[in-house]
Formats: C-alpha cells, structure tokens, sequence
C-alpha cells in the first residue's frame, strides 16, 4: 500500500516567490490580459476580473517575509496598465461623459476613476490575504 505523503508548511514555503518573481509574474499576465481584453477593441470586464484575480494571487505565491511588495502592488499595477492603454489603445478607453476628443491625461483619469471599484475589491482582498497570511504564519 502506498502512502500518502503530506508536506511541510516548510516544505511547501521553498517554493513561495519572491517578491520581485511575483512583480514580473504579475505584469506579464496583466499584460496577457490587457491583450487578450483589448482584442475586441474597448476595455472590459475581463480587465477588471484579471485584476482582482492577480491582486488576489501574488500575495498567495510570494513568501510571508516578501508580503510589503504584494501589497504595494495592485494600485501600481492598476495605474501603469490603465496608463499603458491609455497611450498604446485610446480609443479602447470608454468612459460615459469623457469627451471624444480628450487628451491623455483626461483619458487616464476618467478611466481610473471609472475602475476605482475594480481597485478597491482587489486592493482589499489583497491585503486581507496578507493579514490571513501574517496570522497564519507560526514562525517565530
């Protein structure tokens, strides 16, 4: 009969990211999914639920002593993908009450505005993944 073998919280934490692993990580599959988003050709919720998902997932793959970074991380992200858009796909930004014909700058604060719930939901449950994982770790 064979064995189950369960892990070590050790174990397990050698293959936690760090913290800079889980940044690149993060930014290539926002990247990914700014692609696969914009295919269509406006920004839509597939933006906001890869957002939050990533949000969600780096605090869950980085070590508990690289926690500060993941939390940094999801307004960053937001803003430097929300920034991209604006200056690669303008036209893909669509924001009710935004002008036709507003310049780069109005562009990427009415679409940060526009996401700011996108933000706050995945900021959040960030930063209660981080808590969970502080409390959770029993290394003194």
């Amino acid at each position: 009969m064979s064995q189950a073998v369960s892990r070590t919280p050790s174990a397990m934490a050698q293959r936690d990211l760090s913290a800079r692993q889980a940044i690149v990580v993060a930014c290539l599959a926002m990247a990914g999914i700014i692609v696969l988003d914009l295919m269509d050709g406006q920004l839509g919720l597939l933006f906001s639920v890869g957002f939050v998902l990533i949000a969600v997932t780096v605090p869950l793959a980085v070590d508990v002593r690289s926690l500060f970074p993941a939390g940094v991380l999801p307004p960053a992200l937001l803003l430097g993908s929300l920034l991209l858009i604006c200056m690669v796909d303008p036209s893909a930004i669509h924001v009710d009450g935004l002008a036709k014909d507003a310049g780069l700058v109005g562009r990427f604060i009415g679409t940060v505005i526009d996401h700011g719930l996108t933000l706050v939901i995945g900021h959040g449950l960030a930063l209660g993944v981080i808590a969970l994982r502080i409390l959770g770790d029993r290394r003194d």
